[in-house]
């Protein structure tokens, strides 16, 4: 499975999760930076736009339950709509890594989170620590929209799915702290241009597959 070492641990005995869609409720903080040199080598071949993108999320409720997630895109593949590709991705939920390797081909591993989404919120596990600190600024607003990923599914095709968000949001600084193996060479310590999701429901949806 495409992963960095961080996302890389070996383990394939997993609780089944369901097939999707899986609806959720979610809070959420995302933000963005441009891709620094070092991110094409962990981002994808091909056309790419040169910005990183990362979030941290809160599933209140899911298919598999509650759990809490971070991942990151080095970069985003090119295209009528940017898709992240994504070789980083943790969670706290056993069925969700699962899903996540079994569904959409994305390499999800177990860490411990502590604290609050939408304000200091901490992701660590074995060799790796980020820790993400949200300043919201300004008014609620509505938003509507998605995110798409297309993840290679090993025999060279993509494995491509979109997850569709209506909620609202704000806003943010987000001040970010990386340590890691690779993280700290692509996903940027500092602070960014970013958004919490205050409230939101979502649904991703099943992968298609592109050769």
């Amino acid at each position: 499975m495409w992963s960095v070492p961080e996302s890389d641990d070996g383990r394939t005995d997993w609780p089944a999760s369901p097939p999707p869609p899986w609806p959720a409720s979610v809070r959420a903080t995302l933000w963005w930076h441009r891709s620094t040199p070092a991110a094409r080598e962990y981002g994808p071949g091909g056309p790419i736009v040169p910005m990183t993108l990362a979030m941290m999320v809160n599933y209140l409720e899911s298919p598999v339950g509650p759990y809490r997630e971070i991942l990151a895109s080095p970069v985003l593949r090119r295209g009528p709509i940017p898709a992240m590709a994504v070789p980083f991705i943790a969670v706290d939920s056993e069925p969700s890594v699962h899903g996540g390797r079994e569904h959409w081909k994305l390499p999800k591993v177990l860490a411990e989170f502590s604290g609050d989404v939408l304000g200091d919120l901490t992701a660590v596990s074995e060799g790796w620590k980020v820790r993400t600190s949200a300043s919201p600024r300004g008014p609620q607003l509505p938003i509507v929209g998605g995110l798409s990923f297309a993840q290679p599914d090993g025999d060279g095709a993509l494995c491509r799915a979109s997850a569709r968000l209506r909620g609202r949001f704000r806003y943010a600084r987000v001040t970010v702290e990386v340590e890691g193996p690779t993280l700290d060479r692509w996903l940027r310590p500092g602070t960014h241009h970013g958004i919490v999701i205050t409230s939101g429901s979502m649904a991703t949806g099943p992968a298609r597959i592109e050769r």
